[in-house]
């Protein structure tokens, strides 16, 4: 018989315990999971949050997937800020369509000063809407983190990709620790952090225990936590590289993953991000009931595609799934 582990949140967690999850019997491992899911939430309730790139292409960074990189020929064509009324419209359109969660995505390694103030006016428009603000922007400093606070940012979505020992695998241009203190940059502001990966990159089921562990050892889990499955792009390293080599990860490990993550963060929202237009429902029901909570809804994610809404709402009424609803205090964070 295997112990059921803890539905409370636990922060010494050692790699070979995360380790020990992932090689657990598929059938037990789920259960375990749902059953940590069902004592931190409504298991029927997914949130929907909606995403756009204010800022496309052009970014300095080299990570192997990323079609926005100045790096790699990918024929996306760099783009500036987005004018603050047209995002506005894309967040009255994303609230219109049940998201009460909106982000942000700028292809910038890291804020510049002269852009945070249009920055924080788009912060403040969409949190006036009612909307949970959410922005992804790059490395941030400590005062910039404390601006963006101010202007009424909750979340700040800054991913770690993978376990340590992988990551120079996938980019060089940013340290793993210049990630970890953005994060810190944003605990210490007071905002909520959104911190996940990608799996699919080549790496090795213990490469994927290591980002969940090094996620379930941060000072406080991330308030969201996205799993992301690679979306292969042309002219990109790991898009020319990983379906040659048929490296891209099974279903069934996909979901190993979402249950491993429940368990080790166990009140973080765990959202289904990019890849998931390639999920069967099957797939996407298995990671729900794994105690995957959260989508990005909407035909694009960034540059990526996306699952369309007619279809979310199909697999919401064949699976009985209902928007989450947030509290008052939630919403007004």
């Amino acid at each position: 018989m295997i112990a059921a582990v803890s539905a409370d949140p636990r922060h010494d967690w050692t790699l070979p315990e995360v380790e020990a999850l992932f090689a657990l019997p598929f059938m037990e491992l789920v259960y375990q999971a749902a059953t940590v899911h069902r004592a931190n939430f409504d298991p029927s309730e997914i949130q929907k949050a909606r995403l756009l790139s204010v800022k496309t292409g052009g970014c300095a960074e080299n990570c192997g997937y990323c079609s926005q990189s100045a790096h790699f020929d990918t024929g996306l064509k760099a783009e500036k800020l987005m004018d603050i009324q047209a995002v506005l419209a894309e967040a009255m359109a994303a609230k219109a369509g049940g998201a009460d969660r909106f982000c942000m995505g700028a292809a910038w390694r890291e804020l510049k000063d002269r852009d945070t103030p249009r920055l924080a006016a788009m912060i403040s428009g969409v949190k006036a809407l009612g909307l949970q603000t959410c922005a992804t922007l790059g490395m941030l400093t400590a005062d910039q983190a404390r601006q963006l606070k101010a202007a009424g940012l909750d979340f700040y979505n800054h991913n770690l990709d993978t376990g340590p020992e992988f990551y120079g695998e996938v980019v060089t241009t940013r340290t793993y620790q210049e990630r970890l203190d953005t994060l810190e940059h944003v605990r210490a502001a007071g905002m909520s952090t959104c911190c996940g990966g990608i799996v699919g990159m080549g790496e090795s089921r213990r490469d994927r225990a290591s980002l969940l562990h090094q996620l379930a050892t941060l000072p406080a889990h991330p308030d969201s936590l996205p799993v992301n499955a690679l979306v292969p792009v042309a002219g990109t390293p790991l898009g020319d590289r990983v379906p040659a080599e048929n490296t891209r990860v099974d279903p069934v490990e996909f979901v190993r993953t979402v249950a491993v993550a429940r368990i080790v963060c166990p009140r973080s929202v765990v959202r289904l991000s990019a890849g998931r237009e390639s999920m069967s429902d099957e797939m996407q029901a298995l990671c729900f009931l794994a105690g995957a909570n959260s989508i990005f809804v909407g035909g694009r994610l960034l540059t990526a595609p996306n699952t369309e809404e007619d279809a979310d709402a199909a697999l919401f009424a064949k699976l009985d799934l209902k928007p989450m609803v947030l509290s008052e205090s939630a919403a007004a964070a």
